[in-house]
């Protein structure tokens, strides 16, 4: 793999603030040309360093305002991969992780309210094959959500 310079850091930590901002901003702020950024953008995402862009959707304003951590316990942690991919169908969970610790998995999931919270465990996470237990977790605050440090 290639290495990343502090060219291509400053680029990332630019970019990753404000996906939107013209080449030539980033440019100006790096002091090199515009065809500079946009081949470094580029092979950043050939890299598979940049693996996605676009514009992050407020849950709240399409009604998901529960946003909840569910940790869950399998029968067996080789039944991941199958609960992953039943999880996957179920369209308000956004994030699903294999851990360590007293969970097997860790997701990540917006409800439109408390009830509709009750119904996704109930009726969907609770009836995967495999799920043996459940501890839910409320977010009240997101009071930090930023990119891992792009220097340093």
């Amino acid at each position: 793999m290639e290495k990343i310079d502090n060219l291509d850091k400053q680029i990332l930590e630019i970019i990753s603030g404000d996906a939107r901002i013209p080449f030539k901003d980033v440019a100006a702020e790096c002091g090199v040309s515009r065809a500079a950024v946009h081949q470094r953008v580029q092979r950043l995402i050939d890299m598979r360093v940049i693996i996605g862009s676009g514009y992050h959707v407020n849950p709240g304003s399409l009604g998901y305002t529960t946003c909840t951590f569910i940790g869950i316990k399998l029968e067996r942690g080789s039944m991941y991969r199958q609960v992953c991919e039943a999880f996957s169908e179920i369209p308000e969970i956004v994030e699903c992780h294999f851990t360590t610790g007293p969970y097997t998995m860790l997701v990540k999931l917006y409800a439109r309210d408390t009830a509709h919270l009750m119904d996704l465990l109930n009726n969907h996470i609770q009836e995967v094959p495999g799920v043996v237990s459940t501890e839910t977790l409320i977010s009240l605050d997101q009071g930090i959500k930023k990119e891992v440090p792009m220097r340093g």
